[in-house]
């Protein structure tokens, strides 16, 4: 029986619109034999975590912009 592949999704959350890291690292993973979901540009943490219940990932990896700050979660 073959050996099940690690599902990764990559999201680029906030506003940033670069997403040549995020890609970068899909191919990495890719090229690793892992399976990659890609959700692609601005997307909130609410997508995030439906796209990964949907997907069945094993692993979220999230690809932040330096320069700027995302909020997850409300503030108490």
């Amino acid at each position: 029986m073959p050996e099940k592949k690690i599902r990764v999704l990559i999201a680029k959350p906030g506003l940033d619109g670069h997403d040549r890291g995020a890609k970068i690292i899909a191919r990495a993973l890719r090229d690793a034999g892992m399976e990659v979901i890609y959700t692609g540009l601005r997307q909130t943490p609410e997508m995030i975590a439906s796209a990964a219940v949907q997907e069945d990932v094993d692993v979220i990896a999230c690809r932040f912009s330096p320069v700027r700050t995302t909020r997850f979660a409300p503030s108490s």
